[in-house]
């Protein structure tokens, strides 16, 4: 199996398309301008993943910081509840 037909397989199904015959390698040419891609192709998923989802460990973080926060909060209050009652 070829390089193109492993990238091929591991990408979404498109269009059918007419088989073409193998080419004979070329020579590189040298340009100065940079090769772009023929066809594009979808980002990887893990890539797509991880810009839509936050880090595991920011996520317990920022959980574990808002329950300490209002705990914090609450015993502020509780404080000023049971001062204002001994007056």
């Amino acid at each position: 199996m070829s390089q193109r037909e492993t990238l091929d397989s591991t990408t979404e199904p498109t269009e059918p398309t007419e088989p073409t015959e193998p080419t004979e390698p070329t020579e590189p040419t040298e340009s100065t301008e940079p090769t772009e891609p023929t066809d594009p192709t979808p980002a990887p998923t893990g890539l797509r993943r991880m810009e839509s989802k936050f880090p595991r460990g920011l996520v317990i973080r920022l959980i574990a910081y808002l329950f300490v926060g209002h705990l914090f909060a609450f015993f502020v209050y509780l404080l000023f509840v049971l001062g204002a009652e001994n007056q």
